[in-house]
């Protein structure tokens, strides 16, 4: 989340974030974060997509957003769920993806409404960071039962501390790295974001 100011949080407390302050988040700004015009993401989702192999079957993605990365995935994608939990973002997402077949949007909390599954690639960028300790903890849980055995999961976030963020990106980072159940396949670090590409066991 680097779009604009440095991804400063507008968060203030270390209270789970509700849905209900993204969906004002997306009421006063269409693209809160600058997804479609930062030359910073796309540089990013430019590297995120270079880490990925050629082609996957299933996948999905966490907090998609405005559907910028979204639209860049499906490309490689023969079926692609993208999950927000604000209807304003999902509608401007499914705007941008209209000529994408292969997507489909759900609003959904996540982790506690995570899709069964099962995936071949699990997307999840910029947003482990605002879950609780409890949340990240299930989303975990999750991600390991839904994600095929030689599946893969991509991790991406921001790394310069952000007041309000739960937890910073090298330890959403090393927390997955560090479990048995995944094998670290690929790894790159900017100057303000790390990308680790995870393999199921």
């Amino acid at each position: 989340m680097a779009g604009r100011a440095a991804r400063v949080s507008p968060r203030v407390s270390d209270a789970p974030l509700q849905p209900e302050f993204f969906e004002r988040l997306y009421e006063r700004d269409e693209d809160p974060w600058n997804f479609a015009t930062s030359a910073y993401e796309n540089a990013k989702y430019d590297a995120s997509l270079a880490a990925l192999e050629p082609r996957y079957g299933t996948a999905l993605e966490a907090g998609c957003s405005v559907g910028v990365l979204t639209q860049r995935l499906a490309e490689r994608c023969d079926a692609l769920l993208a999950i927000d939990v604000s209807d304003r973002a999902l509608a401007s997402a499914a705007k941008r993806c209209a000529d994408v077949p292969q997507v489909r949007f759900e609003r959904r909390v996540l982790p506690r409404e995570f899709p069964a599954g099962p995936f071949d690639l699990i997307v999840v960028s910029e947003i482990a960071y605002y879950w609780s300790d409890e949340d990240f903890a299930l989303a975990r849980e999750r991600i390991a039962a839904t994600l095929r055995a030689g599946g893969d999961l991509l991790l991406v976030h921001f790394l310069p501390h952000v007041d309000g963020h739960v937890r910073g990106g090298d330890a959403v980072h090393e927390a997955f790295v560090g479990d048995a159940r995944f094998a670290r396949v690929r790894a790159a670090r900017a100057e303000r974001y790390r990308l680790d590409l995870l393999r199921r066991r």
